[in-house]
């Protein structure tokens, strides 16, 4: 009952402080992912508060919408949970998570490695792919004002992790250089099957782009 309290806690202090973000790192973005932590746990043997503690943190601030400083969101959250009396053991490896969880690149190697983080990280990771995750992509590639599509700017596939931050690459683009590398980076059973389900849907997306794109039936 303890653990059930500290979580509604969580989520009110995840819908305040999100309740004017970008449409695809909002408040729902945050509980698609806490479903799709729940839904992963329930196949491993992990620490299930850790998770659904990680799931409700890993974007409380965003390093895309604080200038690119990664520490905003690990020092938010740890406030947050020492103000709750947490655990310091809980608080570590949830700080750990939001800290390793983000792609950046996909050359960022984890610097900690746990079940609770893959659970959370493959959460995270499906939220960007399939159906939501091009709706996702779009919606930011608007907010930013970046071309939809740009057949002269080639994917770059080996960026740095500051070249992948700092990137304004179009929208179709950015499929090539996160989304669809997504589903061979799934760490969890439960979410490899379905990043493959979602994986197919914007292969099949991407098809009826460029046919559109060129004019084609």
């Amino acid at each position: 009952m303890e653990n059930q309290k500290l979580i509604e806690t969580t989520i009110n202090f995840v819908k305040e402080k999100l309740k004017d973000a970008e449409g695809g790192h909002d408040w729902f973005h945050i509980e698609r992912v806490y479903k799709n932590t729940l839904l992963i746990a329930k196949s491993e043997k992990c620490n299930l508060l850790v998770c659904q503690l990680g799931a409700l943190l890993h974007d409380i601030a965003d390093s895309k919408f604080h200038n690119g400083d990664e520490t905003v969101g690990p020092k938010t959250a740890k406030a947050f949970l020492e103000k709750e009396k947490v655990e310091e053991d809980v608080i570590d490896h949830v700080i750990k998570i939001i800290e390793n969880i983000s792609f950046k690149g996909g050359n960022f190697e984890k610097k900690f490695s746990s079940i609770d983080l893959d659970i959370v990280q493959d959460a995270d990771r499906l939220d960007a792919i399939g159906a939501i995750g091009i709706a996702r992509c779009f919606n930011y590639g608007g907010f930013k004002n970046r071309t939809l599509h740009d057949p002269e700017i080639r994917p770059n596939m080996n960026m740095s992790k500051e070249e992948y931050k700092n990137s304004n690459s179009p929208t179709i683009t950015h499929f090539y250089e996160k989304l669809l590398l997504l589903k061979d980076k799934m760490n969890t059973k439960t979410g490899k099957a379905i990043a493959e389900e979602r994986h197919r849907y914007m292969e099949d997306f991407l098809k009826q782009f460029f046919a559109e794109w060129e004019g084609k039936r």
